[in-house]
């Protein structure tokens, strides 16, 4: 069992918790104006083992410069993506990404981007599988061991965790969310995603 501290507690960030405290991880909730049972984001931060970032991109660098000292050794999950607000649409980050952004801010933290090309729609125990097939948890990092345990995670939710390398693909793990959320917006809809197959030699 890992102590998970979600920052957040929309859609992604209670779905994905939900799934995890099923699988029976411990699962607390940190928010800037916390409510109920949730906690502010200082103290989640301070009780977890893992802390995953499911708040908008641009809140991004205010909350990880402020709480950077306690996220040290941690490792930190960037569920984010870049886009604007207003009508979804990317924000394009030029030779770069959110999670390198998070890890260039946190360098003393286990920075993993993942879960963030999976819609909160399909992170529900009876929506997860498409024709029998698990939807992909693509994750990247720098850090191989924080890489494992976060395929761990993401295999105990009910997806394929897929580990694809360092922190740099990050850029086009954001770029499929946003391929994802373009195709969702042309009618499809948020109930989909993206699976992984290799065929075994």
């Amino acid at each position: 069992m890992m102590n998970i501290s979600f920052i957040g507690a929309g859609n992604v960030a209670s779905s994905l918790g939900n799934l995890l405290s099923q699988a029976g991880h411990s699962v607390k909730y940190g928010t800037q104006n916390p409510a109920g049972n949730q906690l502010s984001v200082s103290d989640a931060i301070s009780a977890a083992e893992i802390v995953c970032f499911a708040i908008p991109y641009f809140a991004m660098d205010a909350v990880l410069s402020e709480n950077k000292s306690v996220l040290a050794g941690k490792i930190v999950i960037d569920i984010t993506n870049a886009i604007n607000m207003a009508d979804w649409s990317p924000m394009f980050l030029g030779d770069d990404s959110g999670g390198e952004q998070t890890a260039r801010l946190l360098p003393q933290s286990k920075v993993v981007k993942a879960f963030n090309t999976i819609f909160a729609d399909a992170m529900k125990i009876d929506k997860q599988e498409f024709n029998g097939n698990k939807l992909t948890a693509f994750i990247a990092s720098d850090d191989q061991d924080a890489s494992a345990i976060v395929k761990q995670l993401a295999d105990d939710a009910g997806f394929n965790g897929l580990i694809v390398g360092g922190i740099k693909n990050a850029r086009h793990l954001e770029a499929i969310a946003h391929l994802n959320i373009s195709i969702a917006f042309s009618g499809v809809g948020t109930h989909a995603g993206f699976t992984y197959v290799q065929r075994k030699a």
